[in-house]
């Protein structure tokens, strides 16, 4: 599946950074239709997911509660309550990419 002529937006623009504990930060990207999805949500749980995104870029990899790998397609699914997000993880580039947002019935 080729996102890259769908991408308009940049939630927090950070440079592949080398700490302390050796932790790579990604950027994150997303499509039109993830901002599309998020500016109709409340704005309590925008910020919500923006934040569980960001927290996720940090450390991809690291253990997270309510992350889950998918199965039949690329990808992972992060739950934040009721909500799902759809991402990849492009590890040439440093990024997740952030696909789509949406309840949890509708998503996939």
């Amino acid at each position: 599946m080729n996102h890259l002529n769908d991408f308009g937006h940049i939630i927090c623009l950070t440079d592949s950074v080398t700490t302390g504990n050796n932790c790579l930060v990604y950027t994150v990207l997303t499509t039109k239709s993830f901002a599309k999805a998020l500016s109709r949500l409340p704005v309590n749980w925008q910020k919500r997911i923006v934040e569980k995104i960001k927290e996720v870029a940090t450390d991809p990899y690291a253990k997270h509660n309510n992350v889950s790998k998918l199965q039949g397609r690329a990808g992972y699914r992060l739950r934040v309550g009721d909500w799902r997000v759809i991402y990849e993880l492009h590890d040439d580039h440093l990024e997740l990419w952030a696909l789509e947002v949406g309840a949890r019935g509708g998503i996939y």
